[in-house]
């Protein structure tokens, strides 16, 4: 699949607000982000698998998990892929409200239906130990 610049321009518009709506605290907004039925893999940070939009806001709002007071994302590559979906890699950081930062890669699953582009899978993976050559 070929992506249209068009397409390229919403799709790292949509990962962008991921971190604008989360911070603010807009989980209503998520909508306009993901599939109802989303996959969100969040093992490697604990978390395990969510599937759903319900079930990823039931896991941000328990009491008592730390959760990044700022989300930001950054190194966004887009890849068309034969069924019509798009492989998104990018680079994601979080301040905590410790003031240390970490650092996790998202692989996402974008497909585009009736509301536009919304990601359908993601996982997060946490980015640990440097690069030792």
């Amino acid at each position: 699949m070929t992506l249209t610049v068009e397409d390229r321009a919403a799709i790292t518009d949509l990962i962008n607000r991921h971190g604008h709506l989360t911070d603010a605290g807009d989980l209503d907004g998520w909508n306009e982000l993901f599939l109802p039925d989303v996959v969100y893999d969040v093992t490697d940070l604990g978390g395990g698998v969510l599937t759903g939009l319900e079930a990823l806001r039931e896991a941000t709002l328990t009491p008592g998990v730390a959760h990044p007071v700022a989300h930001h994302v950054t190194n966004i590559v887009l890849t068309g892929t034969a069924d019509g979906r798009v492989r998104a890699l990018s680079k994601g950081f979080g301040v905590n409200a410790d003031g240390t930062v970490g650092s996790v890669t998202y692989e996402d699953t974008v497909v585009r239906g009736d509301r536009g582009w919304r990601i359908s899978r993601r996982t997060v993976r946490a980015r640990r130990v440097p690069l030792t050559p």
